[in-house]
């Protein structure tokens, strides 16, 4: 339980760091901490259904898609909370970008 606590503070700084870092991106610490809970609740039930219907897409373009993907999941993010704000969907794409090396740098160190 003590692990699981860690990844999700850990995961709420890499999005805080993300929007220090992208133009466009901007987060409070109370919609950095929500905003990681509906991500983790939108990427374990609305993603898979995405990912299963761009399949074809994703297969052409390699698996590049998926970026795209977690793009607009992160945009389906900022439109439900107030104080997750991101300007455009290129700049949701880069802070989708920048969070998901982020979160697995985090679960390359913080093992189960």
């Amino acid at each position: 339980m003590a692990r699981w606590l860690i990844r999700w503070i850990l995961n709420i700084a890499g999005i805080i760091f993300t929007s220090y870092i992208i133009q466009g991106f901007d987060v409070t610490l109370l919609a950095a901490i929500v905003g990681s809970v509906l991500l983790g609740l939108v990427n374990a039930i609305i993603r898979p259904f995405v990912l299963l219907i761009t399949l074809p897409i994703n297969l052409l373009t390699l698996g590049l898609f998926t970026l795209v993907i977690n793009g607009f999941m992160l945009w389906l993010v900022s439109t439900l909370i107030k104080g997750f704000d991101i300007q455009n969907f290129g700049t949701a794409i880069l802070a989708a970008l920048l969070i998901t090396v982020f979160s697995s740098l985090i679960s390359f160190f913080v093992k189960d």
